[in-house]
């Protein structure tokens, strides 16, 4: 049979435990290690197998979560309501019902009776009291019970199956109030999880948005016509015009402009560009309209690959991720069997009753839970990588992130990096006879029809300075040698 790589969206992958439960699903599917390859950021797993469609969907199932073909994921967004807003929901309900129970309990039986254990007679709470606590616990217990199930079947022990276990137990025990916040927390903390990858995705969305959805393509017959990017070819002529960003990379052809291409070098002076000169798709034409070749395609373009640097960030695993994956798969084991030895030999070897010891090693499962250990570390560069994206900065993965903890110095380029990057006029020099405020008011006049950073500084400082012009009729740009304009009928060029 024919192997074929096939592209899912994958409902709670969102951390390095739901990709270990993945591998072990679908190891046996697959015939190398590279067959796998996870993306957290957007919740993508693609496989390459020989399995049909159904076999590995099965298999996701089998691992406590569901797996929809990417495309599909992509043109049917009412379909997946449930997936994008049901554990929000579900959370919110645990909570209610935990608080409203707890309140109505007070209220009957008084605020103590709410932290004192009842072990007799069922519901050992007020009948009200105990099916809002149910509902708080099976809300809150609805999305992990499953990987929980899974773990225990497996015999590999996780944070899921820690929480469900100690949540059962404090049931057993007459303790329903302290299951339901149990429960409730852990929800609470996987859908900080899930927010926090979100808001990744939200930045890798934002980065798709630097570059344009079509470019102006020229026809055989010298026209051109709106195309999306992927029907642009190598040795297309493409036009972009002033204050348009390029939508490929390519050659200058004809023209002369300048381009601020700080979204993709972070170089904050606006580059001039002429025949001959390379342009990169995202970056912004400021003042001339020019026509290039296009070398490459849209998606092989040096913003496309920075793009799919960022994406594919998360699944590089960083040094303390490694280390803290390997350390929880040796540490939640051994918490399970420390559990069970404390609720066994205390009342063998002291004399302690089995509720004691029972909740005992409750207790001490729910404070060793690797939960905020295991979740914070991928959180952490997950978010530290999308923060950093807001804000410009393309960091090609958290390798990368945690570098910086091992320096010792830094050299910095100062322009845009300990300044602004933005040119303000420092003094006027009139000579002739001339004074400054004749001077700026004539070259405020021609600027303000620019775009041009220079031309920028030069009016933001005439307004500072409250100088009155009006814009220059018959602006013209001189490219290469600056602008001209008529003020007050007489032609000055600056």
């Amino acid at each position: 049979m024919q192997v074929t790589t096939r592209e899912y969206r994958v409902a709670g992958l969102d951390c390095a435990n739901e990709v270990a439960a993945l591998k072990r699903v679908l190891d046996p599917l697959t015939e190398s290690e590279d067959a796998l390859q996870f993306d957290l950021i957007q919740g993508k797993l693609t496989v390459k197998s020989i399995a049909d469609d159904e076999a590995i969907k099965n298999a996701v199932r089998a691992s406590g979560m569901t797996a929809i073909s990417w495309a599909e994921s992509n043109t049917d967004d009412q379909k997946h309501l449930w997936q994008r807003h049901g554990h929000s929901f579900l959370a919110g309900l645990s909570g209610a019902a935990c608080a409203i129970g707890a309140i109505y309990h007070g209220v009957s039986d008084g605020w103590r009776a709410i932290l004192e254990p009842t072990s007799n007679g069922f519901p050992p709470y007020p009948v009200i009291t105990a099916a809002l606590y149910l509902i708080a616990i099976i809300s809150g217990a609805y999305f992990f019970t499953p990987r929980a199930w899974f773990a225990l079947r497996s015999l590999r022990p996780d944070m899921n199956l820690l929480v469900l276990v100690a949540a059962a137990g404090a049931l057993a025990l007459g303790e329903w109030f302290e299951a339901a916040v149990v429960c409730f927390l852990f929800a609470v903390s996987l859908r900080l999880e899930q927010w926090s990858v979100g808001r990744a995705r939200n930045a890798i969305t934002a980065l798709m948005d630097l570059a344009p959805p079509v470019a102006h393509v020229r026809n055989n017959d010298g026209t051109f016509v709106e195309m999306p990017l992927d029907g642009v070819g190598v040795d297309d002529i493409v036009r972009v015009r002033p204050g348009e960003r390029m939508p490929v990379d390519g050659v200058v052809e004809t023209g002369c402009s300048s381009v601020n291409q700080a979204p993709l070098t972070g170089e904050s002076i606006p580059v001039e560009k002429k025949p001959g000169d390379d342009v990169f798709a995202g970056t912004i034409n400021l003042d001339g309209g020019i026509e290039f070749r296009c070398t490459k395609p849209a998606s092989d373009s040096s913003f496309a690959r920075i793009v799919r640097m960022v994406e594919e960030a998360q699944s590089r695993r960083t040094d303390a991720e490694q280390w803290v994956e390997k350390f929880a798969r040796v540490y939640t084991p051994a918490m399970m069997a420390v559990g069970v030895a404390i609720a066994v030999g205390p009342p063998m070897l002291f004399e302690w009753t089995i509720r004691e010891s029972v909740y005992a090693a409750l207790v001490m499962l729910l404070i060793a839970c690797p939960c905020a250990l295991v979740i914070s570390t991928p959180v952490t560069i997950v978010a530290g990588l999308a923060a950093a994206a807001r804000r410009g900065v393309l960091i090609k993965g958290g390798a990368y992130l945690e570098a910086p903890a091992r320096l010792k110095c830094i050299a910095f380029d100062k322009t845009g990096t300990l300044t602004t990057g933005t040119p303000k006029v420092q003094s006027v020099v009139p000579l002739n006879g001339h004074s400054d405020r004749e001077l700026l008011s004539v070259a405020a006049a021609i600027e303000s029809s620019s775009i041009h950073p220079l031309a920028q500084a030069i009016t933001s400082y005439a307004n500072e300075r409250g100088i009155d012009y009006e814009p220059a009729e018959s602006h013209a740009l001189l490219q290469g040698m600056g602008a001209e304009g008529v003020v007050k009928g007489r032609t000055f060029w600056l």
